[in-house]
């Protein structure tokens, strides 16, 4: 194992997390083959194969499940070693980590620029992914802070809401229902949705509401993209609801407008969640005190600049 790099458990590591070569990619942003080719080298050099495919399943080895424990031991004792040396630069220098859900990426970004202005020696590692892969990195434990819109109610988290994330209906400019006041639910449930992927936060909370009205919600088209989302909105495929955010972006002129429909926004929140009992570093405890005192002044003032 002398010969094994630390690059090539880092890429271990990823695939046995996912059971999956091409998501571990996508996480490491690399391409599928070189992942493999990782993989197969280290396999050499522990001389044993350390996965398996069954079907289109991965597995791990008996000597995988062993490396990966190990993997997870040494990745924790570095984590616990850059905390303690970051803790001795103060916040002069260090990183810091965040995984964020895809919606958050119009205002973290915001947010973080200021941040990094006040702290121009701090690295930041940002993760923007769906909901699911945010709660997979927190379950492991992967990142120093995490950003969601909807906060797990099966793990011993920290929990702290920190902006308003108001939910609205979204349609194209040109809309017959354009310019009509509370248009009722019964109405827009007519309408063809376009929609976000089955397990989104933003498909639960829109689902949970029709379903306490008893109506059905005709989903036309699922996309795992806000920016799809918006396109084929303004293409007149359907209407959707999206986070009043996903605007932000979008300039004066932008081909979309917020409906006037009854139940909405849905008011929703963004939380900051990190692991009960983790030991935060400094940086991680400073942009966490940041986000609660001054982030959401400060995604408002940024966003205001951009449109004017």
């Amino acid at each position: 194992m002398q010969n094994a790099t630390l690059h090539q458990l880092k890429v271990f590591e990823a695939v046995a997390r996912h059971n999956s070569f091409t998501r571990a990619a996508e996480e490491l942003f690399l391409t599928q083959p070189t992942v493999s080719m990782q993989v197969k080298q280290l396999s050499k050099t522990v001389g044993m194969p350390l996965f398996e495919q069954v079907g289109k399943r991965l597995y791990l080895t008996e000597a995988g499940r062993e490396l990966f424990t190990t993997c997870q031991d040494v990745f924790d004792r570095l984590s616990k070693f850059e905390i303690a040396i970051a803790n001795i630069k103060g916040l002069k220098q260090g990183k810091l980590r965040l995984a964020v859900i895809t919606t958050a990426k119009y205002v973290i970004p915001r947010i973080l620029g200021a941040f990094c202005q006040r702290y121009p020696g701090i690295d930041i590692s940002l993760t923007v992914t769906n909901h699911q892969y945010v709660l997979d990195g927190l379950a492991s434990n992967e990142n120093d802070l995490y950003i969601v819109s909807q906060p797990p109610e099966d793990m011993d988290v920290e929990i702290h809401p920190f902006m308003e994330n108001p939910l609205v209906v979204l349609a194209p400019r040109n809309h017959p229902l354009v310019g009509q006041k509370q248009i009722s639910l019964e109405r827009i449930a007519e309408e063809p949705f376009i929609m976000r992927e089955p397990g989104s936060g933003t498909r639960k909370a829109v689902q949970k509401l029709f379903d306490a009205h008893g109506l059905p919600l005709k989903v036309r088209l699922d996309l795992g993209s806000n920016e799809a989302i918006k396109q084929a909105i303004a293409g007149g495929m359907g209407i959707s609801v999206l986070s009043k955010h996903t605007l932000a972006l979008e300039g004066l002129t932008n081909q979309l407008t917020i409906l006037d429909v009854e139940e909405f926004p849905i008011e929703r929140y963004w939380y900051v969640v990190y692991p009960s009992g983790k030991q935060l570093s400094v940086i991680a405890k400073e942009f966490f005190q940041y986000l609660l005192s001054e982030g959401k002044a400060v995604a408002e003032a940024t966003a205001l600049q951009k449109l004017l």
